[in-house]
C-alpha cells in the first residue's frame, strides 16, 4: 500500500508514529517546564488561575497556530494572520465605536474579512501555484496598510454591549484559591478560551478521523502519491488556506475581546508566536506530520517559558527572543532527527523488498 503521508505512516514494527511521537515530546517539555516553575519559581505558578490567566491571554494565538498547522501540515506557510488579527481588531473597533454598530455584525465583519484573504490567497497558491511565502507575506504588507488606513491612531472601544461582552467571565468555582486573609476567589476565564479550545477540538477530530484530515495530511507528506490515490491537491490545498483565514478572523476578534481596542500596532509578531508555536508543537515545516493537541501545547510552552524567563528577573526583550531561538533550535534538532530516522527506516524497508539474487 502507497506510504500517504509521514503523519499518518502506520508502521507495525513501531508503537509511535512521528506525529504522536513529536506531540508526546511537546506535552513532556510542557509539564516539566510547568512543575519545575511551581517548585522553584514560587507559590504564584501554583495557583490554576495563573495557567487559566496564561490560556486567556493567549486564546487567539492558540486559535491562529491551529490555523497555521494546517497550512504547514499541507506543506504551505501563511504570514498574514498577524496582520489579518490587526485588521479585524481596528475594522472591529471603528464599526462599534465610531458606527454605532452591534456586536453580532462586528462577528460577521471579522469572519468575513478572515475567509476573503482565506479565499483570494488560497487561490493564488493553489490553482495559480504562486509560493506560499510571497502571497502571504504581500497579505500580511496589505492587511498592515489596510489597518492604517481604517484609522490610524490606537483608541479604546466604549461600545456596552461589547464592554459587557468584554469583561465577562466564566468562573470555575472547583479551581479557586484562597488570599492570606482568608477570601476565596473564584477561577475565571475569557470567553475566547472557550472558543479556542472548540476549534481545538474540532480540528483534531478533523484531522484524525475524516477523510479531509487525511487528505491534507497526504498532500502534505507526498503530493505525487496523494495524485496518484486520486486526491484534488489543488481544491484541498485551497480549502486549508481558506480555513487558515477564517480562523485568523475568529482569532481576529477574540484578540480584539481581549484588548478592547483598535490599533496599527496590534498583533506584531503574531505570524511568528504561531509558526513558533506550531514547530514546537511537533508540525514540520516539510509538511505531512502534525497534531492540533501539540499545536496547543506549543502555545502554553511558548508563553510558559516567557513568563519563567520575566519570573528569574531577565525581563528585557533579548533573553526573551534568546530563549524561544533556543527552545526552537531544539525542536528543529528533534524534527531532523525524526525525519533522518525515517528516511533509513524507509531506505532499510526497500532494501529488504528486494530478492537476494537482484531485481528481476
Amino acid at each position: 500500500m502507497l506510504n500517504l503521508s509521514n503523519g499518518l505512516r502506520r508502521d507495525p514494527g513501531k508503537r509511535m508514529t512521528d506525529t504522536n511521537l513529536l506531540t508526546t515530546i511537546t506535552i513532556a517539555v510542557f509539564l516539566v517546564m510547568y512543575i519545575a516553575s511551581i517548585l522553584i519559581l514560587g507559590e504564584g505558578f501554583r495557583k490554576p488561575q495563573q495557567m487559566l490567566n496564561l490560556i486567556s491571554t493567549n486564546a487567539y494565538l492558540i486559535i491562529l497556530s491551529c490555523g497555521m498547522s494546517l497550512v504547514m501540515i499541507t506543506g504551505g506557510i501563511d504570514i498574514s494572520v498577524g496582520g489579518v488579527t490587526a485588521l479585524v481588531a481596528m475594522c472591529c473597533a471603528v464599526y462599534l465605536d465610531q458606527g454605532g454598530g452591534n456586536v453580532f455584525v462586528s462577528m460577521l465583519i471579522a469572519v468575513g474579512i478572515g475567509l476573503a484573504f482565506g479565499v483570494v490567497q488560497g487561490y493564488l497558491i493553489a490553482y495559480l501555484n504562486v509560493q506560499p511565502f510571497i502571497v502571504t507575506l504581500a497579505g500580511m504588507f496589505f492587511a498592515r496598510g489596510m489597518t492604517t488606513i481604517v484609522h490610524t491612531n490606537p483608541f479604546n472601544v466604549e461600545n456596552e454591549s461589547f464592554v459587557a461582552l468584554k469583561d465577562f467571565r466564566i468562573v470555575l468555582p472547583l479551581l479557586g484559591s484562597y488570599t492570606r486573609k482568608g477570601k476565596y476567589i473564584p477561577a475565571t476565564i475569557e470567553i475566547g478560551v472557550i472558543v479556542a479550545l472548540l476549534i481545538v477540538i474540532v480540528l483534531f477530530c478533523v484531522l484524525k478521523w475524516t477523510k479531509l484530515g487525511r487528505n491534507f495530511y497526504a498532500v502534505g507528506g507526498n503530493k505525487q502519491s496523494a495524485l496518484m490515490l486520486g486526491i484534488n491537491v489543488k481544491r484541498t490545498t485551497f480549502v486549508s488556506y481558506v480555513i487558515c483565514g477564517l480562523l485568523a478572523g475568529i482569532g481576529g476578534y477574540v484578540y480584539f475581546l481581549h484588548v478592547g481596542s483598535g490599533s496599527p500596532s496590534h498583533a506584531m509578531g503574531a505570524e511568528m508566536n504561531a509558526i513558533a508555536s506550531s514547530i514546537i508543537g511537533g508540525t514540520m515545516l516539510t509538511g505531512g506530520v502534525g497534531n492540533i493537541i501539540g499545536t496547543l501545547f506549543g502555545v502554553l510552552s511558548l508563553e510558559l517559558i516567557k513568563n519563567i524567563v520575566a519570573s528569574v528577573g531577565l525581563d528585557q526583550a533579548w533573553w526573551t527572543g534568546i530563549t524561544i531561538a533556543a527552545m526552537l533550535c531544539i525542536f528543529l534538532v528533534v524534527q531532523s532527527v525524526i525525519i533522518a530516522r525515517r528516511k533509513k527506516a524507509n531506505a532499510s524497508a526497500a532494501a529488504e523488498k528486494v530478492p537476494k539474487g537482484g531485481v528481476t
